[in-house]
């Protein structure tokens, strides 16, 4: 069976053409309309010399436009790069010579530096003469002519390694489906109701386009936002009451500190980073009709582990167990090992980056984690950022867990300095609690009873904030280590370090 991304509206279509298919503010789109958008796009993608393996980049804001771009793609066997709006033009220029697309879809904003980097370039959105959609109406509604393989790749994710320069993650038709199909998706089974699923992800992030295609494949309305605030949240669970809805703990959080009734959710799913108990509680309270799992997953991988919601309780802290018996492991060193259909076909044009993401068919996450008797996974820090201090290991996410749950402690983040002494000691970078004193080192340590010793922090940093990931929440642990080995020349404010 051909699993074709392309294909997933076009089912729809058939069986329910006037069903809302995506929502975006006051914009909504059907199934009918997008696919026969996504037709027209497709044949004047061809007319603009884009043929199947072709990369097609999309660099715009949030707009419906860019759903019927995808589907085009797809039916063409070309590959849709969704490119951040958030990125400069500096930044932006070096990920289009990195991805070299056939064409570039920008919006006004970005029109005039695509234009200036010397692409083949159409607008969106815009009503001028370079306006794909404009230039579309001409086109035939029909279904393209183009021969497309599952295990073609459909969609290139732009990610960061430890470098800072964009690795392109290339996923195929048929990963992407078995990621997002009923029962092998975020949502445990099928989604309840017919409310749709809600996305706080942006469409440039491998999160946006799951949970696009994982409402497509419920045949169900996937509703999009802007921004992931509080305000723009709670007004399309306001006006959609989708069924499905699924945020990193950063944005539960901001959506748990407003008042507003999430009563019509069914599923209130969370994962990426660590999910606090109290916030499980929490989304119980505020949103009694939903179950709630947690994920655990990757760009490259997909979904990878789950914790369901009968397990909540006794698995505190866990990411769960393997989705699938036999495609997971833990190598000698702790590192998880994913295998499976789900899995990536490459990085584009990476080879040595790809050959050594994936060995003998198993993917290395550089996630550090340790499993229960049960089965049950526990995640304890990433394999590169693990600080390595007078012989001993020390993980990261474990001391910050530890610290998070001390007085006055709003956010943390713990990182590996370099010493001549230790080789690396541990600090711990601190955003108190509004009008709490920064902790200086051995109160902080005094609170650590159950962290063993080489695991104490020798420096407490002060800081406003935490840099973290807008769309996954997940702490920039090169950028807080940077930050503070660039202020070391400049006077200690807000620093502690461990008595001598």
């Amino acid at each position: 069976m051909n699993l074709l991304i392309g294909d997933t509206v076009a089912d729809a279509a058939t069986l329910a053409p006037q069903a809302t298919a995506a929502t975006l503010g006051d914009d909504a789109v059907s199934f009918g309309a997008l696919d026969t958008d996504a037709n027209r796009v497709a044949h004047t993608m061809v007319e603009l010399g884009v043929r199947r393996g072709d990369i097609v980049a999309w660099w715009s804001g949030s707009s419906l436009r860019s759903l019927a771009g995808l589907l085009a793609c797809a039916r063409l066997g070309a590959v849709f790069a969704p490119i951040s709006p958030q990125l400069d033009t500096e930044a932006a220029a070096g990920v289009l010579d990195y991805v070299d697309p056939r064409l570039v879809v920008t919006d006004g904003p970005r029109r005039d530096a695509a234009h200036d980097m010397g692409r083949t370039v159409v607008t969106i959105d815009t009503g001028r003469p370079d306006d794909l959609h404009e230039l579309a109406l001409a086109a035939s509604p029909a279904p393209a002519d183009a021969e497309v393989h599952d295990s073609d790749p459909h969609i290139l994710y732009l990610t960061s390694g430890s470098t800072g320069r964009p690795k392109g993650v290339l996923v195929s038709h048929r990963a992407t489906f078995m990621r997002s199909a009923p029962g092998a998706g975020t949502f445990a089974g099928a989604i309840h109701g017919d409310g749709g699923v809600l996305s706080s992800f942006p469409l440039y992030h491998y999160g946006g386009w799951h949970y696009v295609i994982e409402a497509w494949l419920h045949r169900t309305a996937v509703h999009l936002v802007h921004r992931a605030d509080a305000d723009n949240l709670l007004a399309a669970i306001g006006r959609h009451r989708p069924t499905a809805m699924y945020c990193i703990p950063a944005v539960w959080e901001r959506v748990l500190a407003v008042p507003g009734d999430l009563g019509c959710l069914r599923h209130a799913d969370t994962g990426t980073s660590r999910v606090a108990d109290d916030l499980i509680e929490r989304l119980r309270r505020r949103s009694p009709n939903a179950t709630t799992t947690v994920l655990y997953g990757s760009t490259e991988a997909g979904p990878m582990a789950a914790l369901r919601p009968w397990q909540l309780d006794k698995q505190r802290g866990s990411v769960g167990r393997p989705i699938s018996p036999g495609v997971l492991t833990l190598a000698a060193d702790g590192e998880i090992l994913f295998r499976g259909p789900t899995l990536m076909n490459s990085y584009l044009r990476l080879p040595d980056a790809t050959a050594a993401a994936v060995q003998d068919g198993w993917y290395h996450s550089g996630d550090l984690g340790v499993r229960d008797d049960d089965g049950f996974v526990y995640i304890t820090g990433r394999k590169r950022e693990v600080i390595r201090s007078g012989g001993e290991t020390v993980a990261p996410a474990e001391v910050e867990a530890a610290i998070r749950g001390l007085p006055g402690v709003a956010d943390v983040a713990v990182v590996g300095l370099p010493d001549e002494r230790w080789g690396e000691v541990v600090c711990a970078v601190v955003v108190p609690e509004a009008g709490a004193p920064v902790p200086d080192v051995t109160t902080l340590r005094a609170g650590l009873r159950g962290l063993a010793g080489h695991k104490h922090p020798r420096r407490v940093v002060a800081a406003p904030a935490i840099p973290r990931t807008p769309a996954t929440g997940q702490v920039m642990r090169s950028a807080v280590r940077e930050s503070v080995l660039r202020d070391d020349g400049s006077p200690e404010t807000g620093r502690q370090k461990e008595p001598a």
